[in-house]
């Protein structure tokens, strides 16, 4: 056998070879996973330039287009972990979704725009979007920096004229990301792409041929902005006006993505009035709002155990490390009634594998869901037609039921649903005339 066929470790090559650490070794390789990115651990004093001043100068010489946030946009403005100031648009929002939620976790992006639609929010749900391809990249290796940023930049371009079809001008809507893996994916292209005019000319290149540049540029986004910070500053409005379900009995833990927080960390939003300012805000600052028990664990900073890679090629790692570092904790030392995440890998993760335990004897299990699920059901989202607990693998059927929800009612309306449907009578959360892209907003380029 050659060397270029020989298995490795996993099976992926030769190149890939058991490195045959010490424990002590072992342990100082992958202490990343339980680092601790907060306001006590991370040297303020040492800060690095914030990117967003080099993209204005760029956009000042000519180089790019900003997307800016105009006041349409009626945006919140939060701080990030050096004490930066955030703009989150709240209002003409794009959605750009997650290809994991729409396939595995729908009730998702449900849950986010049954919000938007009860307050009111105007939004572009369009079918013009392609993924971040950021799986790929971290889950096979074979992406570059270049197909990243080209696709990164194809997208948000999208973005930028998707309200021409509807009449209005460029950067009418603004992208709010779903996943954490394309907002932390996104939020390091942006960077690349700011420093690096070599990167740039390489992907103009490409975009001119996709006609998608305007005036020959291409367009960034002022702010990279993840759903759950859009949920972050909407939680008391929606806390005040939407919810009808009291939260106080309910023990709710938190998972926060890696990709949020410790993936370019200068840009995750932190708040004094949530965990005294030194974890992440989001995800805890909603269940705070909602009057639920945030509870504590020593396994917070942990990551989900997903990976990418290691969940295609090392499976029973993924799912041993989820089990005994997550979910075991969650319910033997917080003793929670549910577990709340903000990213698509995470909650796939921690919902889908828990009934692997069962092989070894570790029956734990907790609900896992979104932080705008739990939101949704609080404030009377219908738990099938929204919410869509039944695309779970973590049983949920307790936590409705505390919250004062009948699971077996709910599951008879939906079935009673179904039927209609089956006739015809389809109802749509969103116009779905709206939703497809009728118009080219392309230039044939050469």
């Amino acid at each position: 056998m050659s060397e270029n066929t020989q298995q490795g470790v996993a099976g992926h090559g030769a190149f890939f070879q058991d490195t045959n650490l010490s424990a002590q070794e072992a342990e100082a390789a992958t202490a990343w996973v339980r680092s601790h990115v907060d306001r006590r651990s991370v040297d303020l004093g040492e800060r690095m330039d914030d990117i967003r001043d080099h993209m204005w100068e760029l956009e000042k010489e000519g180089e790019i287009i900003v997307h800016r946030i105009n006041p349409e946009h009626h945006a919140e403005t939060v701080q990030t972990l050096y004490g930066w100031d955030k703009k989150i648009p709240t209002n003409n929002l794009w959605h750009h979704k997650s290809c994991g939620q729409c396939g595995n976790i729908p009730g998702y992006p449900t849950s986010l725009m049954w919000f938007m639609n009860k307050l009111g929010i105007d939004y572009l749900d369009e079918t013009d979007q392609t993924s971040c391809t950021a799986w790929n990249y971290h889950g096979s290796g074979i992406g570059n920096v270049e197909s990243l940023a080209a696709v990164f930049l194809r997208n948000f371009h999208q973005a930028y004229v998707s309200g021409k079809q509807h009449g209005f001008e460029n950067g009418h809507f603004f992208p709010l990301v779903h996943c954490g893996t394309s907002f932390g994916n996104y939020k390091e292209i942006r960077k690349y792409l700011i420093e690096s005019a070599e990167l740039r000319e390489k992907v103009k290149k490409i975009l001119g041929k996709l006609g998608r540049l305007v005036d020959g540029k291409i367009v960034i986004p002022e702010e990279v902005v993840h759903y759950s910070e859009w949920l972050h500053v909407m939680r008391n409005r929606i806390a005040s006006e939407l919810q009808v379900v009291d939260m106080s009995n309910i023990r709710v833990t938190v998972h926060a993505a890696c990709h949020y927080y410790k993936m370019v960390q200068e840009d995750a939003v932190y708040d004094n009035t949530v965990l005294g300012g030194n974890r992440t805000a989001v995800g805890t600052s909603v269940a705070q709002a909602l009057g639920a028990q945030v509870i504590d664990y020593s396994t917070w900073y942990d990551c989900c155990g997903f990976g990418f890679r290691h969940i295609i090629s090392e499976r029973e790692f993924t799912r041993s490390f989820t089990m005994n570092r997550k979910i075991k904790v969650a319910r033997e030392e917080a003793k929670a009634d549910v577990m709340i995440g903000i990213d698509t890998g995470c909650i796939t993760t921690m919902d889908k594998n828990q009934w692997i335990g069962k092989a070894h004897d570790m029956n734990y299990s907790v609900p896992i869901i979104a932080d705008v699920q739990l939101a949704a059901l609080a404030c009377g989202a219908d738990p099938f037609k929204i919410v869509q607990l039944q695309w779970h693998a973590s049983p949920c059927e307790d936590l409705v039921e505390k919250m004062g929800i009948s699971w077996d009612q709910a599951k008879a309306d939906f079935q009673n649903y179904l039927k209609q449907v089956e006739q015809g009578n389809i109802e749509y959360l969103y116009n779905p005339e709206l939703a497809i892209n009728q118009n080219i907003n392309m230039k044939t380029g050469s």
